[in-house]
């Protein structure tokens, strides 16, 4: 198997080799800029990369795979929380019963009693609440 294109995305070191895709141009072009935005009173570092590296990655979801995990879908998206995955349950084969180890979980929910919800006082401090 031959690598036709890599892509470092980190800001430090930057690497790109091969050709960029078409959905990587508008990046490496210029045209998506990275919006730094920096702290109060410091002064602003120029950013490494000529964009923000998440943003590469969500337009390289939509191009690869054809959905994102953030941002606004597209109508030509797939609904990756629509698609369903088989799950499997992995335990150790010699560890206790798996309804020992429910059991056990219940008890321990029991005795915890019921939950307890807080707000944020006036002066910063938690304040206990009746109503969740």
């Amino acid at each position: 198997m031959r690598v036709n294109c890599a892509r470092g995305a980190l800001p430090d070191p930057l690497t790109a080799n091969g050709e960029p895709l078409p959905f990587e141009q508008p990046y490496w072009s210029g045209d998506r800029p990275a919006d730094v935005i920096p702290w109060p009173d410091e002064e602003e570092e120029p950013y490494a990369l000529p964009f923000h590296p998440l943003e590469l990655g969500e337009d390289a979801l939509r191009a690869l795979c054809g959905f994102i995990l953030e941002g606004l879908p597209e109508p030509g998206d797939v609904d990756a929380y629509g698609i369903r995955l088989h799950g499997f349950r992995v335990r150790d084969p010699k560890g206790p019963d798996p309804a020992e180890k429910e059991a056990e979980l219940r008890g321990v929910a029991e005795a915890m009693g019921p939950p307890r919800f807080y707000s944020m006082g006036p002066n910063g401090s938690l304040v206990e609440r009746d109503i969740p």
